[in-house]
């Protein structure tokens, strides 16, 4: 079974508290984008479960990676034959693109199908969130309000039908920890619910990603590029995540390959949403 696992940008990133757990309760809009990788899963020609990466390389054992996690972690509720998962990697890593947890996610999703486990979305959203943070949200990959620590979702009906967003991934990496450790947590003056609220072109002005302003200071270059995708037309642009991806979103289609190569040799995207 083939299935292409997409990628995902935030739209608007709040950091409201840290917990007692140490972790950070935050809200964000997930929303699902046409970045995506390639997974194929089969029973497996041996009496053990492999993984076969090609594509980008990805700097983890095999054992480590999520969609092996993701195989180990519905075994353990439902025994399922070894499987031959084969990966090919698109989406870059450290991006705030959600590329290996949607890998993870998608690998719940083929096996279900593949062993007819009869798992609801529900149960496989479970599964997912004792992988990582993001994955329960590509079970469902619908755009989603999430609070709490990301893995609380509400369906929102905000819709970017027809919009284009040009994705720009520099090579720059910025470890999670570090992101969080700049930033002081504080409820924003307009919850993020209600800023999405308002037309898309009034986003700019209301709807941030706390991890910005610590991680342009340390990286200029990314401040640079948020600022060329508004310069080239974007009516909002942002930060994915913790990064490093920039992402602007487009009412006309003008992401001609000259404004590509406006970002030189930056991984880049150009989607209709």
């Amino acid at each position: 079974m083939i299935v292409f696992p997409n990628a995902k940008i935030n739209i608007g990133l709040d950091i409201i508290a840290r917990r007692n757990d140490g972790y950070h309760n935050i809200e964000t809009l997930f929303y699902p984008i046409g970045w995506s990788d390639i997974l194929e899963i089969v029973p497996a020609k041996g009496a053990t479960s492999t993984l076969t990466i090609t594509g980008r390389g990805v700097n983890c054992p095999p054992e480590k990676n999520l969609v092996m996690k993701a195989y180990n972690a519905i075994n353990e509720a439902i025994p399922i034959p070894p499987v031959d998962i084969y990966l090919h990697k698109t989406i870059p890593d450290g991006a705030g693109l959600g590329g290996g947890s949607s890998d993870a996610a998608f690998t719940l999703i083929v096996l279900n199908k593949l062993f007819s486990l009869a798992l609801t979305d529900d149960d496989l959203a479970r599964i997912a969130a004792g992988i990582g943070a993001d994955c329960p949200f590509f079970i469902y990959n619908k755009p989603m309000f999430a609070s709490g620590i990301g893995t609380t979702f509400e369906r929102s009906n905000v819709s970017l039908a027809d919009t284009d967003i040009l994705i720009v991934k520099p090579p720059v990496s910025i470890p999670t920890a570090k992101a969080y450790a700049g930033v002081t947590p504080q409820r924003p003056e307009t919850p993020l619910k209600d800023a999405l609220s308002q037309p898309c072109e009034c986003w700019k002005n209301m709807v941030k990603n706390d991890f910005e302003p610590s991680i342009f200071a340390d990286n200029p270059t990314l401040a640079r590029i948020k600022q060329q995708l508004m310069d080239i037309g974007a009516y909002y642009a942002a930060m994915s995540g913790s990064g490093s991806s920039i992402y602007g979103l487009f009412k006309s289609d003008i992401l001609s390959d000259q404004n590509k190569k406006l970002f030189g040799e930056c991984d880049t995207f150009i989607g209709r949403l």
